[in-house]
């Protein structure tokens, strides 16, 4: 493993504690405070499916942001890219999780969730054709 990779690897496990803290905050508002940690009160069932869909994306999208790293060291991509890479990876797993948590409550906030996805979507495209490249 490179030394950028066990960099970004590192920071991607930094993110994990506040992913478990997400999970009590949602565990605390689907069982009405009785377990977790006490979030907002009063959430629509709609705006408690995206708490849900937000911890469930940050989750997914941060273990894909580190198997993304490591793929970065074997694929064939430009070196003025694998930074951007790099960092888009993670960045899209906080704007993701994020997004789903501000439409919860501003849905003009909706420019955060499509920023993360666009950038899910560049990183996992430019990583897959440069392994692609690769052979």
């Amino acid at each position: 493993m490179s030394p950028d990779t066990r960099l970004m690897v590192g920071l991607s496990l930094i993110l994990i504690p506040t992913i478990v803290y997400g999970g009590l905050t949602v565990l605390g508002v689907v069982s009405n405070r009785l377990m977790g940690t006490p979030g907002p009160s009063n959430l629509s069932p709609m705006q408690i499916a995206y708490y849900r869909a937000g911890h469930a994306h940050a989750g997914v999208l941060t273990l894909l942001a580190m198997l993304l790293q490591i793929a970065v060291d074997y694929a064939a991509i430009p070196s003025f890219l694998v930074w951007p890479v790099r960092v888009g990876a993670i960045a899209a797993s906080i704007l993701v999780s994020g997004g789903f948590f501000a439409v919860a409550h501003r849905r003009s906030l909706r420019i955060i969730l499509y920023t993360g996805a666009v950038l899910v979507a560049a990183t996992t495209l430019t990583v897959g054709v440069g392994l692609i490249r690769s052979r």
